[in-house]
C-alpha cells in the first residue's frame, strides 16, 4: 500500500490565495485520477469546501478532536491529504505536527509530507520562511510565488530574498501565474472547480451556460499551473503517473 501523502498549503499572512493554491491541488490530483481529500480550517465557514464539498471537511485544526479526524485516519485507503491552513495558522499547525510526532513520522520516511508556502510580497513573508524552516527536517517544500492577485514579489535587493530561500535544504520554488480577473470572478460566481467551469458544468454536475472567452483564459491558466506540478513530479509522489500533460487537451 502507497504510504499517506500530506501536503499542508498555508501562509502566516492573509490574502495571499491560499485556497486558490488548495485548489489547483485538488484539480490536478482528480486529473491524475489519485484518490484525494481535503480538509478545510476556515472553521466554523469553509472556503474550500464550497469548491470541492465532497471530498471536502471542515475542522479546527487547534482542537484535538478535529487533529484526529485529520491524522488518525491516514491510512483510510486515500492516498493524499490536502490541508488548507487558514491565515496565520501555519506555524501554530506545524508546531502541533510536531508535538503529535507527525514530523517524526515524516522524518523515518512513514508518511510523504509537503508543505506549499504561499509566500506574500511583503518581508514578513520572508521572515515566515524562516520560522518555518525549523519544521522541514524529513518533508518537502515548497515556497509558492502566488500572482493571482496581481502581486508583485520581491521590489527590494534579490540577495535579501536567497539569503532566506538557502537556509532551506532542498527547498523548491514554484509560480502560479495571473489569471485574468473577471475569469476568476465568474469561477468564484459559480463556485464550482476549475476543471467543472472549463468543462461548462454547473455544481451538480448539469451542463452550464459560461462564457466560452473566460473559460478559455482559466484552461490555459491551469494548463500553466499543472505545468509547475508535473515539474516537480507531484503526481508521482502520490505514487501515480501524471497523465494531465500540462493540463491542456
Amino acid at each position: 500500500m502507497t504510504k499517506p501523502v500530506v501536503i499542508v498549503v498555508g501562509a502566516d499572512k492573509g490574502g495571499v490565495g491560499k485556497t486558490t493554491a488548495s485548489r489547483t491541488l485538488l484539480d490536478y490530483f482528480n486529473a491524475n485520477n489519485v484518490q484525494t481529500r481535503a480538509f478545510d480550517t476556515e472553521s466554523p465557514r469553509g472556503t474550500l469546501k464550497r469548491f470541492h464539498p465532497e471530498i471536502t471537511e471542515i475542522v479546527d485544526m487547534t482542537t484535538t478532536a478535529d487533529q484526529m479526524k485529520i491524522f488518525d485516519t491516514l491510512n483510510s485507503g486515500l492516498s493524499v491529504t490536502v490541508i488548507d491552513a487558514r491565515a496565520g495558522l501555519l506555524s501554530r499547525a506545524l508546531a502541533s505536527l510536531r508535538d503529535i510526532g507527525f514530523l517524526d513520522a515524516a522524518r523515518s520516511g512513514q508518511i510523504t509530507f509537503s508543505v506549499f508556502h504561499i509566500l506574500g510580497s511583503s518581508i514578513a513573508s520572508l521572515d515566515e520562511i524562516a520560522e518555518t524552516a525549523n519544521f522541514m527536517a524529513g518533508a518537502k517544500y515548497f515556497l509558492v510565488k502566488n500572482f493571482i492577485n496581481d502581486t508583485q514579489f520581491f521590489q527590494w535587493d534579490q540577495s535579501t530574498y536567497n539569503s532566506y530561500f538557502h537556509r532551506i535544504k532542498n527547498a523548491t520554488e514554484l509560480t502560479i501565474p495571473k489569471l485574468n480577473e473577471m475569469a476568476y470572478e465568474q469561477v468564484e460566481v459559480a463556485s464550482v472547480p476549475f476543471v467543472d467551469f472549463i468543462a461548462n458544468k454547473g455544481r451538480h454536475d448539469e451542463a452550464a451556460n459560461y462564457s466560452f472567452v473566460l473559460r478559455g483564459y482559466v484552461r490555459h491558466w491551469l494548463a500553466n499551473v499543472w505545468r509547475e506540478y508535473d515539474r516537480i513530479n507531484l503526481a508521482e509522489l502520490a505514487g501515480a503517473k501524471s497523465v494531465t500533460g500540462g493540463g491542456e487537451k
